[in-house]
């Protein structure tokens, strides 16, 4: 068993190649093989979201904080609330972040594929996909 304090947890800002707006990730899980899990919790800061991407294996996300906006390709953006589950099958297109006014955090979950894949990152999402 190992314990790793909440001020040990990696952090990082979220790239500008797979974020638009500021972003921090704080690293929850990466487990050694035979594991495929990855968590992080993410905070967007109003206004940020990811670009489009997708996840082999499929994706779970968990809101701490804010309003989650989500939306899958072709579908409506959709609006998730602290203690809400967003589960996103494998493959789906889609993407996620916080509503123009208030930050957001959300628990991001998902496994590597047999070939370590875990996101496959697409174009950014434009304003008027982001405001529809």
């Amino acid at each position: 068993m190992k314990i790793t304090k909440n001020a040990d947890l990696p952090r990082r800002p979220g790239p500008a190649d797979w974020f638009t707006g500021t972003v921090q990730i704080e690293t929850i899980a990466v487990n050694p093989v035979p594991s495929r899990l990855q968590a992080a919790r993410v905070t967007f800061s109003p206004s940020a979201r990811t670009a489009w991407h997708t996840h082999p294996l499929g994706q779970t996300l968990y809101v701490v904080s804010g309003i989650c906006r989500v939306q899958l390709q072709g579908g409506p953006v959709q609006e998730a609330q602290p203690g809400d589950v967003v589960s996103i099958a494998p493959d789906e297109l889609h993407w996620h972040g916080a509503t123009p006014d208030a930050e957001m955090t959300h628990i991001a979950i998902q496994e590597a594929d047999t070939h370590n894949v875990v996101v496959t990152w697409l174009e950014h999402v434009t304003d008027a996909e982001y405001n529809s």
